[in-house]
């Protein structure tokens, strides 16, 4: 009975203390989309990627009721680093649902408007300036700004209810609001002021900016398929690994009832082991993350991440030097990665897979028809024989008065050509190793693609190479060398597509960049580099995060400079997120159901040469 009448009372004071309220309420969520569209069009950085904030605790003054129910002692504030644009998950601090999202609104204006160091730097004086820029920039939002400033100062407390020092602090703020740039410096006060919901915050500090990432051979995080993602954002630490004592010693710590202090250890390749502490994990303030590389998983991927060289593939040549872009500096850093071409060393010949045998003569009839054939030129100046259609138009003009212009007028039997070159570069890194469903991996939908893309190309007669990539740092980016442009689709390809396996990361800017050379120096009139991958760029070392995803931007812009058409073909279900940037919106193409990128891949080669 005292457990219920407690949780009752603590769910009313609750209610009370917090007000808040559903109807008024709006979700990131809900205009997440519409968010990363206006940030690019208020001018801000294309490159930023829309996340929810984490919550932090402000230390500002609460009322009774709130201290009474314990909350309001934290907030997720708007803040923008490097790589994020980072807003709070949900609005509901405003009196009416239309104030809230345009308070949405207003910080994406603002945050487009921040310097590139503004909220990190000074707080007070970035967001005085990023206002007034905005509202010089854009006059009409100065009606909906003076809206949104009644509004949340209304929500604020008054000065007058206030200690003196927090009265004044208080009272600057508000002039700050109303006149943007009129304040210098806030006095001095004892606690900070409660946070203001118009402002652009500085970012959380990370004690986990240092790498941490070991080479202890993990494939990325990714599991046996689509998860709904949590959009919560947590702030973390990174800490060593804490000593385990001895097991027969079992001290008394009664601070332990108060709070989770466990470390979980949590496998990341299979997620489903860290659900139990899931719950916990969501009401702890910080994380505080660890590395343990003496997991089962390492140990069994051992032979695969670091294969002895007598196992190891072929590798063609000394390698090559390539640069890469490094966003921060915004400078192409010459001779910095290292690709080395690979040959599958045990690649037996083979033939096509009975499993696919059917599906393979069925795309085989359906790409006949763009087998080149001999067809007949028209209005040629020579030919085998008269072409009536151009001796009727000739006639026609002689006998209207007009010019007369000589026309071909002959046609000519010759042979049709398709002026085309295509190189497919997939994705071979540790992540496909991941399970689709009951029935299969990722890497075996690879396979099957590669297999049934060949065949279909190979009727064509279209000039087309195979390669896989994955990487292990700069120094280490190996390119599978499947099929070349040179070489005819024999037994031994298919020996080398039944030989792929998955293994080590995504460093995809330089797989790019190779295959633009390889396919830049095709002579075709249309050359076609199409990229098949099941997630972002990501590497051991520094490249993973934007950094990742400027440098492969980089690479792309390179191809297009060099007439070639970039097109991504993914299974990845956050491609969304960073593919747009990336290729653009008709650049890619996203495959939701993995099982049908064999068939889907022949189709979009259809669209993309027709």
């Amino acid at each position: 009975m005292e457990e219920r009448v407690g949780a009752l009372w603590h769910r009313f004071v609750t209610r009370a203390a917090q007000r808040h309220d559903p109807k008024v309420a709006v979700a990131l969520a809900d205009i997440e989309k519409t968010a990363g569209l206006l940030f690019r069009a208020f001018g801000g950085d294309p490159g930023l990627r829309i996340a929810s904030a984490a919550t932090v605790r402000h230390g500002a003054r609460r009322g009774w009721l709130a201290r009474v129910a314990g909350v309001g002692d934290q907030a997720e504030l708007a803040s923008r680093d490097l790589e994020t644009l980072q807003l709070p998950s949900e609005l509901a601090l405003l009196p009416s649902r239309e104030l809230n999202h345009d308070l949405y609104l207003w910080l994406i204006a603002l945050a487009a408007a921040h310097d590139a160091g503004g909220p990190d730097t000074d707080w007070l004086t970035s967001n005085q300036q990023a206002t007034i820029r905005v509202l010089a920039r854009y006059p009409g939002l100065q009606a909906r700004y003076r809206r949104l400033v009644t509004a949340v100062l209304g929500a604020r407390q008054s000065p007058e209810r206030l200690p003196p020092d927090e009265a004044a602090r208080e009272t600057r703020l508000r002039q700050a609001l109303h006149q943007p740039g009129s304040v210098a410096a806030l006095p001095a006060a004892r606690r900070p002021p409660q946070p203001i919901s118009l402002w652009l915050y500085p970012t959380p500090a990370r004690a986990a900016t240092r790498s941490r990432r070991r080479d202890t051979g993990q494939p990325p995080s990714g599991g046996g398929g689509p998860a709904e993602r949590d959009r919560r954002r947590h702030r973390a630490e990174s800490v060593d690994l804490p000593t385990r004592q001895s097991p027969f010693l079992l001290p008394f710590r009664a601070e332990s009832l108060l709070s989770w202090a466990e470390f979980a250890r949590v496998n990341r390749p299979d997620d489903d082991d860290s659900a139990p502490n899931a719950a916990a994990a969501r009401d702890m303030e910080v994380l505080s993350v660890s590395q343990d590389g003496t997991n089962t998983a390492s140990r069994v991927r051992f032979d695969l991440d670091l294969p002895s060289a007598s196992e190891d593939d072929l590798p063609l040549g000394p390698g090559i030097k390539l640069p890469e872009w490094d966003f921060r500096k915004r400078l192409l850093v010459p001779d910095y990665c290292r690709v080395q071409e690979m040959l599958a060393r045990r690649a037996e010949p083979c033939e096509l897979p009975p499993a696919l045998r059917r599906s393979a003569r069925h795309l085989r009839r359906q790409f006949e028809i763009l087998r080149p054939a001999h067809g007949w030129r028209r209005a040629q100046p020579d030919g085998e024989e008269p072409d009536l259609d151009a001796c009727v138009r000739h006639t026609a003009d002689c006998i209207g008065g007009g010019q007369g212009h000589e026309r071909g007028l002959y046609r000519q039997r010759a042979r049709q050509e398709r002026d085309l070159a295509c190189l497919l570069l997939a994705d071979l890194s540790l992540s496909t190793d991941a399970w689709i469903n009951n029935q299969g991996r990722v890497i075996e939908t690879i396979r099957d693609s590669l297999f049934l893309f060949a065949e279909a190309l190979a009727v064509t007669g279209d000039r087309f190479a195979l390669y896989g990539f994955s990487s292990r740092q700069r120094q280490h980016v190996r390119v599978q060398r499947i099929k070349a442009f040179g070489e005819r689709y024999t037994a031994t390809v298919r020996g080398r597509i039944n030989a792929i396996k998955p293994g080590y990361y995504t460093r995809m800017g330089a797989a790019v960049r190779h295959a633009t050379h390889l396919l830049g120096r095709q002579t075709a009139a249309r050359r076609l580099l199409l990229l098949l991958t099941d997630g972002k760029p990501n590497d051991l070392d520094h490249y993973e995060g934007r950094y990742g995803i400027e440098d492969t931007r980089m690479a792309l812009l390179e191809a297009r400079r060099a007439g070639l058409r970039p097109f991504c073909v993914t299974i990845d279900q956050e491609a969304d997120d960073y593919l747009p940037y990336l290729f653009g919106r008709d650049g890619f193409v996203l495959i939701r159901h993995p099982e049908e990128l064999p068939r889907r891949l022949l189709l979009l080669y259809t669209r993309l040469t027709h």
